[in-house]
Order: structure tokens, then C-alpha cells, then sequence
């Protein structure tokens, strides 16, 4: 194989040519987006593109949008007590649940004893039930949750959960960063009262995120103090280039979102297709609604560790369920919560796709695993 092909898009996308187009002239300018004069005025009107285009892409008012360092620093911007719809009460408590980002799952800015977790399906959809029940014993809460999970892909019934919060007095943040660009999102029609962004996920520049309030929401407390930036929700010099990246990523991600999930539905679905031929192939989250780029799967015997190695040496970029900083495979935290045991969370592959993928990229990907898959679990059966 002479080229690699990259099927970590879940990781991160690739920059887009419009993203580095947009930094490239971004890092012509020479003012500060705070200064009053022309070069500064300058630079000022590329961070207000931006900030409409990431806006509009998720339904937001532009004023509702701080940009912050990436996802994370969005999440945990997010998640502080005292937050509140207008008219509300102030959150006091934090439901999060079993399949979050790391970020989301250590609490943000609550502390420990004030942080639950709600459980997941073996689908790995949000229990609602045991949501109810935790909504229903305490104080007003912050209920945190993803949009889709970066691991299985599985889309969660947002409206659903946000009536059950608001019903209960309470607050919802949406971690959106693996669905907007690649299924439809709408801050109002979702009834989301605060959703965590990030560039990298859609093409834009690593460091770059975005915090996006809905209209009624009060008391977010900043996270970084000093000068009036963002509004006064996020002190420091604006990051103009990785902005201005983030702005022209989102407009091409929305442009082509419609078809490009009709086309990447159907190259997944030409992937899952081959991995059935291998015997006892487990999809995880194949009955739930899945983002359409995303496959999370594993065959019995199988350790990830040692499948993503092979993968790597036959030209293939494809990631384990779940990878610490250090590289490290561990057992997936999300497969666990799904009722897996460590067995078969510690096997688990993902192969995400993205808006360069092709048929014959998945071509590729099916016959090395094809190659790879008898070598591997004889392997594993042997050393068991």
C-alpha cells in the first residue's frame, strides 16, 4: 500500500483547506482584536465572523458564543455551580452520565460529592428512568451529557432529556463536539441551555472550542479572569488564527452536511458489512440511532492494543475504544457502562470516517482486516 489511509476522524479531522486559508491571512494581520485602531479593527471583524458562522451552524445568537482553548476548557467552563435558567433556580449539583468525555466525567468546577452518574442502555442511550429518579431526589441539578458518544457513535434523545431536566427545574449542557458538522443540531430546537464545541472534530485547528449559551441562560460562572474578553466570560488575547480556522471550518462542514452523511452512512454501512464475515463480530450500538461516520467493533479474543498496531503496519490509522494520554489502551469506561465486561471492552476498535474517505479506503481497511484477523485472534487464543 502506497498511501496511508486515516480512519481516526473521531480523533481528529484532518484541516481543511478553508481552515488554513482563513489562518494564513489571519496571521497577516498585526492588530489585537481589543485595540481600537484599523489593524485592530481588522482583527476584530475576523473573530465576529467567526463567531456568526459557529453560531449559525448550531441555531445560536452570535453573542452567545465564547470561544475558549477547545472542548475541554468549554466542558469545564460549563459545569460550575450556580448556573441557572433565567427565573430558575441555581444549579447545586451535578448528573452526568456513565459514557461522558473524561472532562465531564471528573466534574468540572463541582465538587466530587456533589457529582452523580446516571447509567446508559446496553445501546449506550442515556437511561431516562433512573434520570427521572435522580432529577426527582435533590436540589436543582446540572445534568451533562453528550450529543453522540465519540466511542460508539450512539445519538442521544436530546429533546427528550432536555424536557425531563426543565420539567425537574434543571439544566442541561450538551457536549456536542462529535455531532455538530455531522448531524443536524439546533440549540433551540434541542432546548440545550449550554453546548461545548470544538475545531478539531470538523476540520478545524487544534486549541480552539467554543462555550454556546442558549437564550435564557444565567450565571455561568468564567473560569479565566483579568480583562473584559469574550464578553467577560473568557479573559485573554483572542487565538485570531485558530478563530478564524474554526469559523471557515464550520461554514464548509455545514455546506455539505446533508450530503455527506448520506455518503459516509453508506461507506460505513459497506464497512460493518465486511466485518460481519468475520465470525462472532460484535457492532456495538448498531440498533441505537449512530452518527453516520462511526463503528465501534470487536470480535471475541481480540485485544485492541495489538489490532491497532497491526492496522498501523498495514497503512491503516484506526484507534481502540479508548486511549489515556500517555497512548496507553485501557478497557473502554463507555463499554463498561453498556454492561460489557473488561474482556470484550479491551478488544474494542473504531474506525471513523471523514469527508475524504473513500470507497476504496474502506476497500483497503476490509482487506487488511481480513489479513489481520486470523493472525490476530489465533494469536490471542494461543497466549489465553
Amino acid at each position: 500500500m502506497t498511501e496511508r489511509v486515516y480512519l481516526d476522524w473521531n480523533a481528529t479531522a484532518p484541516l481543511r483547506p478553508e481552515a488554513m486559508a482563513a489562518m494564513a491571512k489571519a496571521w497577516e494581520l498585526a492588530g489585537n482584536p481589543s485595540s481600537v485602531h484599523a489593524e485592530g479593527r481588522q482583527a476584530r471583524r475576523m473573530v465576529e465572523d467567526a463567531r456568526t458562522a459557529v453560531a449559525s451552524a448550531v441555531g445560536a445568537a452570535p453573542g452567545n458564543v465564547t470561544f475558549t482553548s477547545g472542548g475541554t476548557e468549554a466542558n469545564v467552563l460549563a459545569l460550575a455551580p450556580g448556573a441557572r435558567r433565567a427565573g430558575g433556580r441555581p444549579a447545586q449539583r451535578l448528573l452526568v452520565s456513565a459514557i461522558e468525555h473524561a472532562s465531564v466525567l471528573m466534574g468540572g468546577r463541582f465538587p466530587p460529592d456533589l457529582v452523580s452518574r446516571i447509567g446508559v442502555t446496553a445501546d449506550g442511550l442515556i437511561d431516562l428512568d433512573q434520570l427521572r429518579r435522580s432529577l426527582a431526589e435533590g436540589a436543582a441539578a446540572l445534568v451533562s451529557m453528550m450529543a453522540a458518544n465519540n466511542e460508539t457513535g450512539a445519538v442521544q434523545p436530546i429533546a427528550e432529556v432536555a424536557e425531563i431536566v426543565h420539567s425537574a427545574g434543571s439544566l442541561l449542557h450538551v457536549d456536542a463536539i462529535q455531532s455538530v458538522g455531522k448531524i443536524p443540531f439546533d440549540i433551540k430546537e434541542l432546548d440545550a441551555d449550554l453546548v461545548s464545541l470544538s475545531a478539531h472534530k470538523i476540520g478545524g485547528p487544534k486549541g480552539i472550542g467554543a462555550l454556546v449559551a442558549g437564550e435564557r441562560i444565567e450565571g455561568v460562572e468564567p473560569l479565566l479572569r483579568g480583562g473584559g474578553q469574550e464578553r467577560g466570560h473568557r479573559a485573554g488575547t483572542e487565538n485570531v488564527a485558530g478563530i478564524a480556522g474554526f469559523g471557515a471550518a464550520v461554514v464548509a462542514a455545514i455546506r455539505t452536511l446533508a450530503t455527506e452523511t448520506a455518503r459516509l452512512e453508506t461507506l460505513r454501512n459497506r464497512l460493518e458489512g465486511g466485518l460481519r464475515h468475520t465470525a462472532g463480530a460484535i457492532i456495538f450500538s448498531e440498533k441505537a440511532p449512530r452518527l453516520p461516520n462511526t463503528t465501534l467493533f470487536t470480535v471475541p479474543g481480540l485485544r485492541a492494543e495489538t489490532a491497532v498496531i497491526g492496522f498501523d503496519l498495514e497503512g491503516i490509522a484506526v484507534s481502540s475504544g479508548s486511549a489515556c494520554s500517555s497512548g496507553k489502551v485501557q478497557p473502554s469506561h463507555v463499554l463498561e457502562a453498556m454492561g460489557f465486561g473488561p474482556k470484550i471492552a479491551q478488544g474494542a476498535v473504531r474506525l471513523s470516517l471523514g469527508w475524504s474517505t473513500s470507497q476504496t479506503d474502506i476497500d483497503c481497511c476490509l482487506e487488511a482486516w481480513r489479513k489481520l484477523a486470523n493472525a490476530l485472534l489465533s494469536e490471542e487464543r494461543n497466549t489465553a
